[in-house]
């Protein structure tokens, strides 16, 4: 049998973790924290799991590579470089893991998203000698970008992007045309310096059209370092975790809440997160409950917004949301809910005056109500309200709009000018978060749940002079 490599894939962060296998023994490389799946795909395929590696102590989840090595008896790679509060096997540039008869694996030092990066080249045995078939590459050469290099403090972010060209072109030379490339960031994750949406890459395809080939150091350095948005608050806590060694996960369900229990948890500051998707929510939800779908990045942006330590109370339609919610979470640290309901909101309330309504519209509406023909049930906007991201608003926003990144809006909620206030993002979902948060603080909100790439042809007027 030749060697497999199976990708299990986290959408909702943006990452991918990799099961390499002979037929016999497998590798894991960088698994998340749930690693039932791992687990499952090793048990399906009949394999063993011998070895688990990490190209990098990672900033945007909690690992499960030391839980998954201890479940199997797995040597468990980790830089050697890497000061870290476990037991590992040290690994650094130019070492070789004979994983079996048919499969190996080569340690190579590509500093740039963290400084003790490592990609791992995977070698396959045939007719008696070794061929390169591809290389795990965790955060250095992603599809068509590179990781990001300001995660470790913007005070190495230049030295690092200077290490991350000359990383890539390393590989580039270690290695030939036609070897893969298996990324663990860069399919949504904010590790990734861009984003890109190829399937799947190769050494050659890359070379062609990723900018880090493309360009010189001194041309790529700056345009990586202009490229850089803002990126989790949360990552400040997994790199934490990931040195001190992740305990197991609890994936048990969490204690159910009563209406007047909801009631008790919101008029004390908790967050209680309605699960449903916004157009729900805009239908009819509890008053100080905060709207985020499982159907977009739920677990980044509460991990994002959430004063770190707070309780979460979760609510949803049936268990098993209840049950994705809590996986999300744990992968960044929120291990366990402090209650969580399921059904619909009149099951959540004792009174009827308990629910709330949120008033829906999309860009065309918006340009009418500016020019005075707001539709029926709908008011005129005073403020229109972004919370794109500082580059999305860069590239294009609607004029007279006043911006304020989802990120900081809860503790500039008061900046807000007076007025009802329509509010958009990029397609609908972090508004729908926003509108939640200025609801709670008292204000009148329109939630725009449509993509921005509408709002020109709905007649409204773009700024592109940033």
């Amino acid at each position: 049998m030749t060697v497999q490599v199976s990708v299990i894939t986290t959408s909702s962060l943006g990452d991918r973790s990799y099961l390499a296998t002979d037929g016999r023994v497998a590798v894991v490389v960088d698994p998340q924290r749930d690693i039932d799946r791992v687990l499952y795909l090793a048990g399906a395929a009949g394999v063993r799991i011998t070895h688990v590696v990490e190209t990098h102590l990672h900033n945007d989840y909690v690992s499960g590579g030391l839980d998954l090595a201890r479940l199997t008896g797995a040597r468990y790679l980790v830089a050697a470089a890497d000061e870290v509060g476990f037991d590992r096997v040290p690994v650094g540039d130019g070492d070789v893991v004979e994983v079996s008869e048919a499969l190996r694996l080569r340690a190579v030092a590509t500093p740039g998203h963290t400084f003790h990066h490592l990609s791992y080249v995977l070698d396959e045995a045939i007719e008696g000698g070794w061929t390169a078939t591809g290389v795990f590459t965790g955060g250095s050469l992603l599809f068509g970008t590179t990781g990001r290099t300001d995660l470790l403090g913007a005070e190495h972010a230049h030295e690092l992007a200077e290490r991350q060209h000359t990383s890539a072109r390393r590989l580039a030379d270690l290695l030939p045309d036609g070897a893969q490339v298996w990324p663990t960031h860069g399919f949504g994750s904010f590790c990734s310096a861009s984003q890109a949406d190829a399937p799947d890459s190769t050494i050659g395809r890359e070379k062609q059209v990723n900018p880090v080939f493309r360009l010189a150091a001194t041309e790529f350095v700056p345009e990586t370092l202009a490229g850089l948005d803002a990126y989790p608050a949360y990552y400040a806590h997994m790199g934490v975790a990931n040195t001190a060694g992740p305990a197991p996960v609890d994936l048990t369900p969490v204690a159910r809440a009563d209406a007047a229990r909801l009631r008790e948890r919101i008029a004390a500051g908790e967050w209680v997160v309605d699960l449903r998707h916004r157009k729900a929510y805009a239908v009819s939800h509890l008053a100080g409950t905060v709207s985020l779908g499982l159907d977009g990045p739920m677990s980044t942006w509460l991990g994002w917004l959430i004063d770190w330590g707070t309780p979460v109370t979760l609510l949803a339609e049936t268990p098993e949301q209840v049950a994705d919610a809590q996986r999300e979470l744990v992968r960044i640290g929120i291990d366990r809910p402090a209650a969580q309901a399921t059904g619909t909101p009149r099951q959540w309330v004792d009174e009827p005056a308990e629910l709330r309504e949120l008033p829906l519209a999309d860009f065309p509406a918006l340009a009418a109500a500016q020019a005075g023909n707001a539709p029926a049930g709908l008011p005129a906007p005073q403020v229109v309200l972004d919370v794109r991201l500082g580059n999305e608003w860069r590239d294009g926003h609607v004029e007279d709009a006043v911006h304020v990144p989802l990120p900081e809006l809860p503790r500039r909620l008061a900046e807000i000018p007076a007025g009802t206030v329509w509010v958009h993002c990029g397609s609908g979902y972090r508004a729908a978060l926003a509108a939640s948060l200025l609801a709670n603080a008292g204000r009148d909100v329109v939630l725009v749940n449509d993509r921005f790439d509408h709002a020109e042809a709905a007649g409204l007027r773009l700024d592109r002079s940033a």
